[in-house]
């Protein structure tokens, strides 16, 4: 109905108060809960993390389905070697099913699909032809329509893994690893933690010819697990014969093992930055999606992390506010796709449409409006993406973008005439110095146009030389 009932939420309730009796039994010092799906999409989830919150003390963090593919693969990559490897793992949940394509141990892509097994047994069951159920009728069988429902998600999988070779191709989730033991046991195979593909289409046909009361009995499967492991099998066997690989592993691992390993990584360095290798590569695959100019855009932000460093006594921001800086600038101009008018607007609207792997909701408002405001009018509280930030992280924004409009400006005529910038204080004002080839007098022309807001945020003057 798209809304936790009130029976629902009261149980949920009582379970994160139990959690929290154990924890402090147990004298635990770092809680981290996460929802996922269902969570996402139910109109009233705010009153249940609310309940929660207020009397069990514990923050429940609505993940997004990018971030949870990405706790997914931090917890493949622990079990499986995906280094030097081009794989893709496919996560299949209750509510969604997660696509991720990864290459060298970096996510470079991440889908989410609405066909999790608990979603397509109520949507397929749901309809009813000439009074018929689709699980009675003999002209429509299940597997059948299970597989008409994915093939619009077939295509777009297709087309997210290319044509290049995938060398893994990795299931997770429970009822993937239930197929794993259904391996074993119909097939009598010694290991459930590979499934070929020709073994796949054999347990589908058993299983198919199975009634639910049937599975429960003679493959001992639990009721929540007896009616939904025939459409997982389908969607796996759908998005697995795209990769073209003729058997999945299957590490046993998933969402949980990610989120361990995270918070033991925290409590072992402290917080770290998101991983930089793991943003850039993602933030490049966006940038090419929508036909970035790679040499500007690479020279842009690189300029903009050395501005960033020789001005740190003025803007006193930290490693984690470089990154966002450089990722804005990487993709400071990727609304020429749609339009080269208004193409800070534009390019606004592509980062709020597209998840950037390895930021979080707060990062990526960030650079979204680091984008937004690369150029031409400042942060202004009349426009309401920037007036939805908290006050510190306008206050971030407008300083980063200070750096990005100088930095975007040494380059104004994307010829990369500038080589390197340095920004040096002296007794009354600061000077930028810019090297490179030619006169330069262009790019000068630029870097004057565009310090006024770095004059004005930081409350400096600063001549171009």
């Amino acid at each position: 109905m798209g809304k936790l009932q009130e029976t629902t939420i009261q149980q949920a309730v009582e379970a994160f108060q139990h959690f929290r009796r154990v924890a402090d039994d147990f004298e635990v010092t770092r809680v981290r809960a996460i929802a996922t799906s269902a969570m996402r999409e139910a109109s009233n989830g705010y009153i249940l993390t609310d309940r929660i919150q207020q009397t069990a003390k514990i923050e429940i963090e609505v993940i997004s389905g990018d971030e949870e593919a990405r706790l997914i693969h931090r917890a493949v990559s622990d079990a499986i070697k995906l280094n030097g490897k081009r794989a893709v793992l496919i996560d299949i949940g209750g509510g969604s099913v997660e696509v991720t394509l990864s290459e060298n141990g970096n996510i470079v892509s991440t889908e989410s699909y609405n066909m999790g097994t608990v979603r397509l047994l109520k949507k397929l069951d749901g309809h009813k032809e000439s009074g018929l159920s689709f699980f009675n009728n003999p002209n429509r069988p299940f597997a059948l329509l299970v597989r008409e429902y994915a093939e619009a998600a077939r295509k777009r999988i297709d087309l997210e893994i290319g044509k290049e070779k995938i060398d893994l191709c990795i299931g997770t989730g429970g009822n993937v690893e239930e197929l794993g033991k259904l391996r074993q046991k119909l097939l009598k195979q010694s290991s459930s933690e590979v499934l070929r593909m020709s073994e796949l289409q054999e347990l589908i046909e058993r299983i198919n010819d199975l009634s639910v009361k049937d599975r429960i009995r003679k493959l001992k499967l639990r009721p929540d697990r007896a009616d939904v492991i025939l459409p997982a099998a389908i969607v796996l066997q759908l998005i697995a014969h795209e990769t073209g690989v003729k058997q999945i592993q299957i590490p046993n691992v998933g969402l949980k093992d990610g989120l361990l390993a995270e918070i033991a990584d925290e409590l072992a360095r402290g917080p770290q930055l998101p991983r930089r290798e793991q943003v850039w590569s993602s933030a490049t695959r966006l940038g090419n999606k929508y036909g970035f100019d790679a040499e500007h855009s690479n020279l842009v932000a690189k300029l903009a992390g050395q501005l960033f460093d020789q001005s740190k006594e003025l803007h006193r921001l930290d490693e984690e506010e470089r990154l966002l800086l450089e990722i804005g600038a990487l993709l400071h101009d990727i609304g020429h796709f749609i339009n080269t008018l208004d193409h800070d607007k534009h390019g606004y609207y592509i980062l709020k449409a597209n998840s950037l792997i390895g930021l979080n909701v707060r990062q990526q408002e960030i650079v979204a409006n680091l984008v937004r405001y690369h150029r031409k009018f400042p942060p202004t509280l009349e426009d309401t993406g920037f007036k939805s930030l908290p006050p510190a992280d306008r206050l971030i924004v407008t300083k980063l973008c200070a750096l990005l409009r100088l930095a975007d400006g040494m380059d104004i005529s994307h010829t990369q005439h500038v080589r390197s910038v340095a920004l040096t204080k002296k007794k009354k004002r600061w000077e930028l110095n810019i090297q490179g080839r030619g006169d330069l007098l262009l790019e000068r022309w630029g870097l004057n146009k565009r310090r006024s807001l770095f004059q004005e945020i930081f409350g400096v003057e600063l001549e171009i030389t």
